[in-house]
């Protein structure tokens, strides 16, 4: 009896904890959609944080969409050409990259780095105080350190998405020639004929959601920190594993909306 008492309660805690979350973040965005729609948005520090960010952050867009592409092409074209349908390897690529690949391969890493920062950054200026200070000049945190990140990961992600999308078919082409012998026209006129515009579109809508959850995980996360240094730390870590596990069920939320499975 005590451990199934032990066991509600733990299940208690957790789920209190996670609507607790889930109601911090909603009134963080809250005040930050207030304040844009006041048009009270500092620009500089949106460059800067798009610059930190977004621009920061290709490398490993292109890295992790580069190879990706180059499996996914490894395992459907070799079954492909086994079957006798090498034609619509380039198809598959490209649909998979633009409706998933692209923005959720972008967000994750994104998320590892950006969400990461963003709390520690948060979280040290809660440690040394600077937030209250802020307050104490009664001066908007949310207004001073939260929209900017969240204006910019909202621009920068799609932007990210679109590299992400470019390279992940390129190394997916590159492949699929060299291993299974698809020519580049073919490959080409196959994902010309599978994927159209809105599939992109859609994609770069989720990778917008995705920014909006990265940053503002990051600074509610940060905003919360307690304990020191270590705090910081602990912060950071729930950032990182929060914005991620948010990323796979909003992706799975927007796939049914915006694609029609639900039709």
């Amino acid at each position: 009896m005590n451990r199934r008492l032990g066991f509600l309660e733990a299940v208690g805690a957790s789920t209190e904890g996670a609507l607790e979350e889930v109601g911090g973040l909603a009134v963080l965005l809250g005040e930050s959609l207030g304040f844009l729609l006041q048009c009270r948005l500092r620009l500089g520090e949106t460059f800067a944080q798009a610059y930190f960010l977004g621009v920061g952050s290709w490398s490993i867009v292109i890295l992790t969409s580069l190879f990706t592409g180059m499996v996914f092409s490894l395992e459907s074209a070799v079954q492909a050409v086994q079957y006798g349908v090498g034609s619509l390897v380039g198809g598959a690529v490209a649909f998979t990259s633009a409706r998933e690949l692209g923005p959720m391969l972008s967000g994750v890493v994104v998320a590892g780095r950006a969400s990461a920062a963003i709390a520690a950054e948060l979280g040290s200026m809660v440690v040394t105080e600077q937030i209250e200070a802020l307050d104490a000049l009664g001066i908007s945190p949310v207004r001073m350190v939260v929209l900017p990140r969240i204006v910019a990961l909202v621009v920068m992600l799609p932007l990210l998405t679109i590299l992400g999308d470019v390279v992940s078919i390129a190394g997916g082409m590159w492949l699929a020639k060299q291993i299974a012998h698809i020519g580049y026209a073919s490959f080409l006129q196959s994902a010309r004929s599978s994927v159209h515009m809105s599939d992109f579109l859609l994609g770069l809508v989720k990778a917008a959601v995705f920014g909006i959850i990265i940053a503002l995980v990051g600074a509610y996360q940060g905003l919360r920190t307690k304990g020191g240094a270590a705090g910081v730390g602990q912060s950071t870590t729930r950032a990182v594993v929060s914005s991620i596990i948010l990323i796979f069920v909003a992706n799975f939320v927007l796939s049914y909306l915006l694609f029609g499975y639900h039709r």
